[in-house]
Order: C-alpha cells, then sequence, then structure tokens
C-alpha cells in the first residue's frame, strides 16, 4: 500500500456512530468500513438499525459490524452500551456524533416539519436541542473520557452543517399563496444546534488533547434526497458547483478526518457545502 494511502487505513481501530440508521449515517459507517474499520452502529430503532447493517453487508464483511440500540438523550443507555461493549472486550477508537432530528424538504409538499420561530414550541426546542446537541455531549462525556484514561487516544468527529457558519435562507422553503406569517421556515433549533456542535468541538479539542484524543466537526451541505424541483432550483443556484451533494460524496471527508491522515488537525469545523458559504 502506498505511504500517503496507509494513514487512511483504519484496520484494528472500532468506530461508534450515532444516528446510524439516518440517510448520512450509513454513509459514515459505510466510509469507516470502507477503510478497514469495524462500526457499531447505533440508533433508537431495532429494526432500522437491522436494515442499516443489512446494507451495509452487501458491501462488508457483517462481523465488523455491530448494532446496539442507544438513546442519545439518556446517561443510562449511553452508559449501557459503553459497558456492554467494554465486557466484550470492543474499545471505541473513534465517536462520531451523528444523531439529530432534522426537519426535511420532501419532495413537493415543502417541510415535513416547519413553525415559525414566533410561535415555536418549547418542547420541540427541548427534544431537538437534547438529541443533536446534548446527546453529542454526553456521548462525548462518556466515550471521550474512556479513550482519554487508558492513554490510548481517539477521534471524536462531529457532524455539524454548512448551517453552522451562516443562517437559514428561508426564502428556499416559501410557498406561493401563504401569508408571510405563514410561510413554512426552517426552524430555529437546527441553526443553534450545528453552531452549538462547532463549540462543543473547540471545547473538546483542547481538553484531552494531551491525551490524544483530537475532536474535529464536519458540516455538509445539502444532500439531494428527492427534494421537489422548485426547491432544488432554488438551492442550486446558491452553491457555485450548480448542484447538491448526492449522499455519498461525503465518505471520504469522513476517513480523513477519523484516521491519521488528519493526525494534525484539530478543532477545526471543516464545510463542504460545493462553495455556498463563500459565494
Amino acid at each position: 500500500m502506498n505511504t500517503a494511502y496507509k494513514k487512511f487505513d483504519l484496520s484494528g481501530k472500532t468506530a461508534l456512530i450515532t444516528g446510524a440508521a439516518g440517510l448520512l449515517g450509513v454513509q459514515h459507517a459505510a466510509a469507516l468500513l470502507e477503510s478497514g474499520a469495524a462500526v457499531v452502529l447505533t440508533d433508537i430503532g431495532e429494526a432500522a438499525l437491522a436494515s442499516a447493517r443489512e446494507s451495509l453487508s452487501r458491501a462488508a464483511d457483517p462481523a465488523r459490524i455491530l448494532t446496539r440500540v442507544m438513546d442519545v438523550c439518556r446517561p443510562d443507555s449511553i452508559r449501557a452500551v459503553a459497558g456492554q461493549l467494554a465486557g466484550g472486550g470492543v474499545r471505541i477508537d473513534i465517536l462520531v456524533n451523528n444523531a439529530a432530528i432534522d426537519p426535511k424538504v420532501k419532495g413537493d409538499q415543502g417541510m415535513m416539519e416547519s413553525s415559525r420561530l414566533e410561535n415555536f414550541p418549547l418542547d420541540q426546542w427541548e427534544l431537538q436541542v437534547a438529541v443533536g446537541l446534548t446527546g453529542s455531549f454526553l456521548c462525548s462525556q462518556v466515550f471521550g473520557s474512556a479513550m482519554a484514561l487508558d492513554g490510548k487516544g481517539g477521534v471524536i468527529l462531529n457532524i455539524a452543517s454548512d448551517l453552522s457558519v451562516f443562517a437559514p435562507d428561508q426564502r428556499l422553503y416559501r410557498k406561493e399563496g401563504l401569508a408571510d406569517d405563514m410561510q413554512p421556515v426552517k426552524p430555529v433549533t437546527y441553526s443553534v444546534i450545528k453552531a452549538g456542535l462547532v463549540g462543543l468541538t473547540r471545547y473538546l479539542a483542547t481538553y484531552w488533547a494531551d491525551r490524544g484524543v483530537r475532536a474535529n466537526a464536519l458540516s455538509p451541505g445539502g444532500v439531494f434526497n428527492g427534494q421537489g424541483d422548485e426547491f432544488v432550483h432554488r438551492l442550486n443556484s446558491l452553491i457555485p458547483l450548480g448542484r447538491m451533494a448526492s449522499k455519498d460524496e461525503y465518505r471520504a471527508a469522513v476517513q480523513f478526518l477519523c484516521s491519521d491522515a488528519s493526525a494534525y488537525l484539530n478543532g477545526q469545523n471543516i464545510v463542504m457545502d460545493g462553495g455556498r458559504s463563500v459565494w
């Protein structure tokens, strides 16, 4: 193997991915499997995890794919999974904090879930922040502490968003014929959570650096997943490359950020959005 490519080799490493049954969670797992790592897929639904494992097993050895039901909002659930893995001799070398509740644009229906700031319900704020931000803190607390404790170090990768560096362009979601106060919007929670993940990344990057634990964030742009033509056209016009990302286009970035290829990268937010954030 070429010396440069050896730095991407994750053979003998194990990565735990939260929200692993989701669209990008499966892609992150596929990326790490391609680099030789074993993966632990975690999510709140057993059936969804089984489906993700089956899909990934078509291209990778099933023996390198574990699944665990885990609720990132519950410290006891995280600790239980950590205990089970440690008891089975599994050390987590890489933590990918990916779990989130993301209101999506789908087909011609616009936002599947939308709520304007004036009326955004407190229970939704608390739930979405709990999953997307508090969950990342709790998982980092448990698995990051273990990485630091045994002196072998590790990697924490937080999956943020291009909306961690700029505000949502609410014009993307507008519907003809609706009054301004009825227009769908990207909820406030998404921006707050993703910006918060970048702050968490910077904190973690300095906290255990002397123990060999690095932390970085990846901020993807929009991924095409069957959105309506009008929305796609509007978004494409904001992106210098003129298109949304394919779901597998972030794999190489994940491989880089989780391997020794990025051994001197720490505390950074890698924005991968086709250039939207610089136009």
